[in-house]
């Protein structure tokens, strides 16, 4: 499963903790992590969906190619980092 991160930043504005999930995209560990935390969605992305600009989202070290559609794969042990 990969593991979604939030860095301090985030946290002090919101309850975040880390999760691991089952997700073959930035999309669906994204849905799947707000299903359980729905007041997060709207620090981590705009109303369009897309990833804000003020936040960095990085898999295995790595910047994120898709802000948009969130299409980015993920390994079952990908380590997610989301940065405000």
């Amino acid at each position: 499963m990969a593991t979604l991160h939030f860095t301090q930043n985030l946290i002090r504005h919101t309850q975040c903790p880390s999760g691991s999930l089952a997700a073959a995209t930035v999309a669906q560990l994204f849905d799947r992590y707000f299903e359980t935390w729905p007041a997060v969605r709207d620090y981590v992305l705009d109303n369009q969906g897309e990833v804000r600009h003020h936040v960095k989202v990085l898999v295995d070290g790595a910047n994120i190619r898709d802000r948009r559609k969130l299409t980015d794969r993920l390994n079952p042990d990908s380590e997610v980092y989301v940065f405000q």
